[in-house]
């Protein structure tokens, strides 16, 4: 610790206009803001080759936990992943599927090499992030069946390739509901079989932003699908807004609930970071997080949210 006691956060970031923080006061600061550190995993040099040679970027860490008499360890790893679209929303609408389906494969199979048992993709990962626009159409052109979807079969295929439960968040378009559209998350297993579904329960209504000019509320409550390597649980965006949401899946019996989001601006933004954590501690579960990457630039964006 530095020589000046730590007395608070807010005095030593106060500080530090006028003097650069010491390793131990920036520490320190890191431990109240995130938590304590989780501790870096070693990456496999294939890995790092996969990543370098089609430019994305790998991080991994682990959570320890203290060794039992009667319990062997059970060791899970997670895939999360961020990603930006390859092509422009204004691209034709099978090459820009196409080329975000060949992006997530060169990723899926970095995951493999590196032992993922689970991976989730960012919420509507196949397409753009149609939502903040004002027109429905012709965006809505790219739901697909969350059960026989060409994204949902891609999927499968890349599941049993790489022994990976996959979690794909798609825009549903379901045909036995009258061609409703969902805010999906589609689960499959590490056989390749689609386990089910898991919607979005909650959706933003913020001045002129409504996502509900696209989708409804969910109506399959909080589904928790056994794996082989847990049980898990999908938590779609905004629903990370209401504590009794995360709750619901909990109580259902996940051990993991993934979040998948798309979030932005000072409205939001700032609450992303903690409230999975948050989660996590008032349930006894693991959470995990994501939230989309890049800049998609559409004809008549929405102006507020």
């Amino acid at each position: 610790m530095s020589e000046k006691p730590f007395i608070s956060l807010d005095s030593v970031l106060d500080e530090s206009i006028n003097r650069p923080l010491t390793i131990e006061e920036l520490n320190e600061v890191r431990r109240i803001i995130y938590g304590t550190s989780a501790k870096p995993l070693d990456i496999p040099q294939s890995v790092l080759d996969l990543s370098k040679s089609e430019n994305f970027t790998v991080k991994a860490y682990r959570f320890s936990a203290k060794s039992e008499t009667f319990r062997d360890p059970r060791i899970v790893r997670i895939g999360l992943v961020q990603h930006k679209l390859p092509l422009p929303p204004s691209s034709p609408f099978q090459e820009q599927m196409e080329a975000v389906h060949a992006r997530i494969s060169q990723i899926t199979k970095a995951a493999s090499l590196g032992g993922v048992n689970i991976i989730c993709f960012q919420e509507a990962w196949n397409i753009p992030f149609i939502f903040c626009t004002r027109e429905k159409y012709p965006w809505t052109e790219l739901a697909q069946s969350a059960e026989k979807g060409p994204t949902t079969l891609f999927c499968c295929e890349m599941a049993k390739r790489h022994n990976m439960v996959i979690i794909s968040p798609i825009l549903e378009r379901d045909s036995s509901f009258g061609d409703q559209l969902w805010n999906t998350a589609v689960v499959i297993s590490n056989t390749g079989i689609v386990l089910g579904k898991s919607r979005k329960n909650h959706i933003p209504r913020v001045g002129d932003f409504n996502e509900s000019t696209y989708y409804m509320e969910g109506n399959l409550g909080h589904p928790v699908f056994s794996t082989p390597f847990g049980n898990i649980a999908i938590n779609i965006c905004y629903g990370r807004h209401h504590p009794l949401n995360w709750l619901g899946y909990a109580l259902n019996g996940a051990e993991i609930i993934f979040n998948p989001s798309a979030t932005v601006g000072s409205l939001s933004e700032p609450m992303w970071p903690i409230e999975a954590r948050n989660a996590a501690i008032s349930n006894t579960v693991f959470t995990a997080a994501i939230n989309r990457l890049g800049t998609e630039t559409y004809p008549n964006e929405f102006t507020s949210g």
